[in-house]
């Protein structure tokens, strides 16, 4: 068995995987940037985007899991020399899954204000909430059918589509977000946070196109669906389910953090929409890591290659440290200039300071727990990931969270409580990872 791992072989899939992963954020942050220096209601606009992309955040990871689950799938089939047996299982996958988006949409679209009032957002803030969300949410079938597309590819060991994919989408959003935000004097009428969103509603739609053809053009699968369901099915759903409860703990985290921010005012949740919005990009960073823990420990356990897999945990916790370290140390060094660059609002940028620092403190961890997290996704160990999560956020988040508020510590408090958070997110798994793998490994070399 071959068992060399080198950085070139693991950058080679992580590289392009965090440059797809960061399209999501980049839309979301382009929006906040865009939007935070409007001439009229700037700190209205920019908290009714925080609002809205934390809630379509939870739809997009809840329902998102495709992505994973077919990794984990195509990638142990590829190890095992056995993609023929699952040709009809991405076709169907993609199907539910897009059925499911448009469900979704006709559930959520004529509840917007109810939703977004259970974030607390009242008044202007709440009027624009609903604005953008019922454009925005047009997208959100797009985003579903590319992530599944993604996840196809990264089980046959290719992030370079989805890579391309991305930066085509992240381009449009920016320019066409400048031009309907702002307008064009004599040609086109600003439109504000309304453009915001239709710019980020046909990036998605170019970026569905774009997965399409290179689908169709760069895979052996077909995306007609047929039938029988393919045997992988029951398992694919059984990993969606197990995926699904995770991201709603997940979100209840989520949900939590932006529901106390915006309780505490508009200047607070603009700040929070910042600063979560800067830590969501350095997850999606990290995140370009585990993407190739998911796709390269998927192929190494279809193989039975146990040795190669504890290399690789080795070598992807290394990076990963360094990368936490990185954008640490980056964010101190261009810490006075990120805050103006999203608002001059002098109440939100003293809100936002106050906690900037915790969210560069928590990317080194962050990089460990994402890690873990990617490839216990490659491995299919769905339930395990689900159960950690599940006390992470019920037996450690929510108690901190409701301790620092009863303290009044407010913005600070939050972001404490997601630096335990993800630090009970991460353990586990190293711990888990080791005691299952390192005998298996130490078995198969005698």
């Amino acid at each position: 068995m071959n068992n060399d791992i080198s950085f070139k072989q693991i950058n080679k899939l992580a590289i392009p995987a965090l440059i797809s992963g960061v399209s999501e954020p980049i839309l979301s942050l382009t929006d906040a940037a865009i939007v935070g220096h409007v001439p009229y209601n700037a700190t209205a606009s920019l908290a009714a985007v925080g609002i809205v992309t934390t809630f379509l955040s939870m739809l997009i990871w809840v329902f998102g899991q495709t992505r994973s689950a077919l990794s984990s799938i195509i990638s142990q089939y590829l190890g095992a020399h056995k993609l023929e047996e699952i040709k009809s299982l991405p076709a169907q996958a993609i199907f539910i899954i897009t059925s499911i988006s448009i469900l979704i949409i006709a559930i959520t679209y004529p509840f917007a204000k109810h939703i977004f009032k259970l974030y607390n957002a009242t008044g202007l803030v709440l009027s624009y909430s609903v604005s953008y969300y019922k454009i925005r949410v047009l997208g959100f079938p797009f985003t579903l059918f590319v992530m599944a597309i993604f996840g196809t590819f990264r089980g046959l060991q290719n992030t370079f589509y989805p890579m391309v994919i991305a930066i085509v989408g992240a381009l449009i959003n920016i320019v066409l977000d400048y031009v309907f935000v702002y307008g064009i004097t004599g040609y086109l009428t600003a439109m504000h946070i309304k453009g915001a969103a239709y710019a980020s509603v046909i990036s998605q739609g170019v970026m569905a196109l774009c997965a399409v053809c290179f689908f169709i053009k760069k895979t052996d699968f077909s995306l007609r669906v047929v039938f029988p369901l393919n045997k992988e099915m029951k398992r694919f759903v059984g990993m969606i389910i197990n995926l699904f409860i995770r991201t709603i703990a997940l979100n209840v985290t989520l949900y939590f953090a932006s529901a106390y921010a915006t309780s505490y005012g508009a200047s607070y949740i603009a700040a929070y929409t910042i600063a979560i919005n800067l830590w969501f990009l350095g997850a999606f960073i990290i995140d370009g890591y585990a993407s190739a823990g998911n796709i390269l420990s998927g192929k190494y356990l279809g193989s039975k290659n146990y040795a190669a897999l504890l290399k690789l945990s080795k070598r992807l916790t290394k990076y990963g440290i360094y990368i936490g370290v990185i954008l640490c140390v980056l964010g101190t060094v261009l810490y006075s200039y990120i805050g103006p660059v999203f608002t001059k609002a002098p109440d939100v940028l003293n809100a936002f300071y106050t906690v900037f620092w915790l969210v560069l403190i928590m990317q080194p961890l962050c990089s460990l727990a994402f890690i873990f997290d990617g490839i216990f996704k490659g491995l299919g160990q769905m339930a395990y990931l689900r159960n950690v999560l599940l006390f992470a956020t019920f037996a450690v988040f929510l108690p901190t969270l409701f301790i620092f508020d009863y303290f009044d510590i407010k913005l600070q408090g939050i972001f404490f409580a997601l630096t335990f958070w993800i630090t009970a997110r991460g353990l586990p798994l190293i711990i888990k990872f080791k005691n299952t793998f390192n005998p298996l490994a130490l078995k198969t070399k005698s």
